[in-house]
């Protein structure tokens, strides 16, 4: 069938809950996707931040073929290899101490939530406690996770949420103390808010949020899902701070492809809140996703990903720096890393659509930022094709 006679089926069969640009990707290999016409396209999206590693790695894809052939799928009432080894390398790299595996972001983000309300449920029986969560966040689209997003077109149709939700501005500490009652349980925000506009916290704001949370016995919980894996040049992007979470999410890049994510707390949690019975997941942590997390690890070392991103990230961010010297109507650049945004005075859609035309793959965050998300092995002379293209559809 030819490209257009594909979107014609897919508008007929799938559920329109995305409005998607008129291409039908059939392969990848590197930095590069093709069309099923052979067209190629610089991909500095990655699958929305999860293609670290980018596409055809063949270590990687040797890696799930093994499992594969051996064992996809048992249930966890059993152990299995993969997941004992890829939980272990998980609170390695992370620092911290037990680990729960999902199957997507959103998943881990309402795994941290229940987490956090039975380790205050267990403190004092009560079922009435806060959390604070930020305004412009993006944690989900399942009810937990839409609950804690600031963003209220995604959440008004869906009301009432979950409840007991209260919405502080980030890197406002006097918000978030405006917003602390003697309920408050816990307090959740992405340490680098993604498709809120890629507004990184600021290392005094968590700080001070730490601070409260330890005085207060209030949880702190990090959304490292988009700015995790690396992305910010810290595995974590927390770690550039040194501001230590009791829970963590990750997902996105954690697989490289293959669904799974995670959420991960400190022993003090682990051993007040989630028991047997309270959470579970039919699929969460099988062998194959914990293949893919232990190769996703093992090539991040072997290929020196976290020195990529810092070196090529200090490279990207001074050729987007002067382009936004360059254009008025540019008005900033923010990031951290691999994770970059250009701010506009004028929605993006227009450059986003024609830049695709010609061959370059890049996404939004919110209507005025084109966001920047590569996999995390693209180069300078990447950067600099990427820039060449992005120009001449200014």
């Amino acid at each position: 069938m030819s490209m257009q006679q594909y979107i014609e089926e897919a508008e007929k069969a799938l559920l329109h809950t995305y409005n998607r640009y008129q291409v039908v990707l059939d392969r990848g290999d590197g930095v590069y996707l093709y069309d099923i016409d052979g067209k190629r396209y610089l991909d500095f999206c990655a699958g929305i931040a999860v293609f670290a590693l980018g596409y055809n790695n063949k270590k990687y894809n040797d890696a799930l073929k093994a499992q594969i052939d051996k064992l996809i799928h048992t249930s966890n009432y059993y152990y299995n290899v993969p997941a004992i080894e890829a939980a272990g390398k998980l609170k390695k790299v992370s620092g911290m101490d037990r680990v729960f595996f999902t199957n997507s972001g959103a998943e881990a983000v309402e795994g941290a939530i229940k987490a956090a309300r039975k380790y205050a449920y267990l403190k004092d029986g009560a079922t009435d406690h806060e959390i604070i969560a930020m305004e412009h966040s993006f944690h989900g689209r399942t009810m937990g996770a839409l609950s804690v997003t600031g963003n209220p077109k995604y959440r008004e149709a869906f009301e009432p949420g979950i409840g007991n939700i209260r919405f502080a501005e980030m890197n406002d500490f006097d918000s978030v103390m405006r917003q602390v009652t003697d309920k408050t349980c816990a307090i959740l925000f992405e340490t680098v808010q993604g498709e809120g506009g890629i507004y990184p916290a600021r290392e005094e704001f968590l700080k001070r949020v730490r601070a409260l949370c330890n005085e207060r016995d209030i949880l702190l919980i990090l959304d490292e899902i988009q700015c995790g894996m690396g992305r910010s040049g810290f595995m974590y992007a927390w770690q550039k701070y040194g501001v230590k979470p009791d829970i963590m999410t990750t997902a996105k890049a954690l697989g490289c492809g293959v669904p799974v994510g995670a959420f991960l707390m400190t022993e003090k949690v682990g051993t007040h809140s989630l028991v047997s019975g309270d959470h579970g997941s039919t699929y969460g942590g099988n062998p194959l996703a914990g293949a893919a997390v232990n190769a996703v690890f093992d090539l991040y070392e072997e290929n020196h990903v976290l020195e990529n991103v810092n070196r090529v990230g200090a490279y990207l961010e001074e050729t987007l720096d002067a382009l936004a010297q360059k254009y008025e109507f540019i008005v900033e650049r923010r990031g951290l890393g691999l994770m970059q945004g250009l701010v506009f005075d004028r929605p993006v859609g227009g450059v986003i659509t024609k830049a695709l035309d010609r061959g370059l793959i890049l996404i939004n965050a919110g209507a005025n930022i084109i966001r920047f998300v590569p996999p995390l092995v693209i180069s300078r002379e990447n950067v600099d094709e990427m820039v060449e293209i992005l120009e001449s559809c200014l």
